[in-house]
């Protein structure tokens, strides 16, 4: 199995799990061994997930402005967590692919880390879990179906094409034909010593 085969499992599920309930209060309940790859994936998808649905919560046209705020609070949360868990899982990489030590001589560097791309197959998920919902809606047009289902067929190719190319570039990695290189993406705007806001209150 490969290790895009393995992460699309498990994302499938984690989808799955969260729509039992479909609340993003529900606590998540991490099927996997603590602090394996598999539970880290598992992790991703679900942070995913939860911020996927508060997005749909604080566009509600209706929503009061202090509890949008304390939303809009709690997705700058999430996306520091999502962040933190991507590093997370690239430490998985790094250590096994031993830090890029092994790359050839002429070896390329990729535009991103590979944890990344597995960010964005995470997302791609939930796309097609929720496309899917929109090409099968009952109280929709036929014409909206049918534009949804020709939406999801583009979505289902490229989680394929990007299973692909996360699966080549691992291989890369293995044959030391690419240099693993990570860098952190040293967000600013969570950071109270960064984000001039946060740091002239001190003053």
């Amino acid at each position: 199995m490969t290790f895009t085969e393995r992460a699309n499992e498990i994302f499938d599920r984690s989808v799955r799990d969260y729509h039992v309930h479909d609340d993003v209060d529900a606590a998540v309940e991490n099927p996997y061994a603590m602090k394996s790859i598999e539970y880290y994936l598992y992790l991703k998808n679900w942070i995913d997930t939860v911020q996927w649905h508060l997005e749909d919560i604080i566009r509600d046209p209706e929503i009061d402005p202090v509890a949008a705020l304390a939303l809009k609070r709690r997705i700058d949360r999430s996306n520091q967590e999502r962040t933190d868990l991507v590093e997370l899982i690239d430490s998985y990489f790094w250590e096994k692919y031993n830090g890029g030590r092994d790359a050839r001589p002429g070896a390329v560097i990729n535009t991103e880390s590979p944890a990344w791309a597995v960010d964005r197959l995470s997302i791609l998920h939930l796309k097609i879990y929720h496309m899917r919902i929109e090409a099968e809606r009952a109280d929709s047009s036929e014409a909206h179906r049918q534009s949804c289902r020709a939406k999801l067929d583009v979505l289902l190719e490229q989680k394929r094409d990007l299973s692909t190319a996360i699966d080549a570039l691992l291989e890369d990695y293995e044959a030391g034909r690419r240099v693993m290189k990570v860098y952190k993406q040293m967000k600013m705007y969570n950071d109270p010593a960064l984000n001039p806001v946060l740091y002239a209150q001190k003053r």
